[in-house]
């Protein structure tokens, strides 16, 4: 694999969602004035009289979306994953969820690679908030390929659906073409030492730590969890059987996202211990967001330190 053939999956957003909307004409498009880093400006250039900028009005924004799905179209209402699901969190609940509506949320510059905008930008909670929605599917793609699937299976889901991208570029996993399956988890290798479990941009960390161990005779595996909602217990199940120790790693809070999903399973179906790496009860910081994954021990290193531990 290429670790340096890198491209943000906000981007990836943007293309998608452009040939989406060419396809099918009940794709409309709502942003609340961040159309240029969201990159919902692709679609806006190419089919303005679908595209609707919403101003900085987020909660009106998932109304509006809420009221559009109800005239049988497909609104995919965009902001940055801060905005998209904490400052709307009642809006989706009661005008989304509850009525189980067409309503695709799709969050850019979610987690601490969001970098220098700092704390009050880095969403580190928004998998918890929207996995724990009845009705709401809950994606979160890990590259290139994975998150233009994910646009495509968006739309084809009756129901609301959020997706969670990143503002970094990150490396490009799979080839194009690959196949995926909503719900169903991605393994790369059969190792027995060890599973990492990882979803988003860990998924690329976890498969270079994964290569490394593997010439210090280290065989492990990793699982892509590009759905976090519905989850898949089966592979679950089955690493933990298979394998020695349990990792999950993500670019979120330890509490509720990928970690506690694979916890709930375990504890539910195949009792063992998981260790969870990711953001341990605590906000961000301001700074270079390759150096906060250091910081806050995101990187394959620490993945590394954390198998042989």
């Amino acid at each position: 694999m290429d670790f340096n053939n890198k491209i943000a999956t906000r981007q990836s957003y943007g293309e998608a969602l452009l040939e989406l909307g060419k396809k099918n004409e009940k794709i409309v498009v709502l942003d609340a004035d961040l159309a240029g880093a969201t990159k919902t400006n692709i679609f806006a250039k190419e089919i303005p009289e679908r595209f609707f900028d919403m101003g900085i009005a987020e909660q009106d924004m998932i109304a509006t979306a809420a009221g559009l799905a109800t005239c049988d179209k497909i609104p995919f209402a965009s902001t940055f994953a801060v905005f998209a699901t904490g400052r709307v969190y009642d809006q989706i609940r009661n005008s989304v969820c509850y009525p189980n509506l067409n309503v695709k949320i799709c969050a850019t510059h979610a987690g601490i690679t969001v970098g220098e905008d700092g704390a009050t930008h880095q969403m580190l909670e928004d998998i918890n908030l929207m996995r724990g929605l009845p009705n709401m599917t809950v994606i979160s793609p890990s590259d290139d390929t994975q998150s233009k699937w994910a646009v495509e299976e968006a739309a084809k889901i009756n129901g609301p659906v959020y997706i969670r991208f990143g503002r970094a570029a990150t490396p490009v996993i799979y080839e194009k073409g690959t196949s995926f399956k909503l719900g169903k988890a991605i393994q790369f290798g059969e190792g027995k030492k060890a599973t990492i479990f990882a979803t988003g941009i860990t998924v690329a960390e976890s498969l270079k730590a994964q290569e490394e161990l593997l010439k210090q005779g280290i065989d492990v595996r990793v699982v892509d969890f590009h759905t976090i909602k519905p989850i898949d217990e089966d592979i679950i199940i089955k690493c933990a059987k298979e394998t020695d120790k349990l990792i999950s790693i993500e670019e979120h809070s330890i509490i509720g996202g990928l970690g506690t999903a694979i916890s709930e399973v375990l504890t539910d179906k195949y009792p063992k211990k998981l260790t969870r790496m990711g953001m341990n009860d605590c906000f961000g910081k301001s700074g270079n967001w390759a150096e906060l994954l250091k910081y806050y021990g995101l990187t394959s290193k620490e993945i590394i330190e954390e198998v042989k531990r």
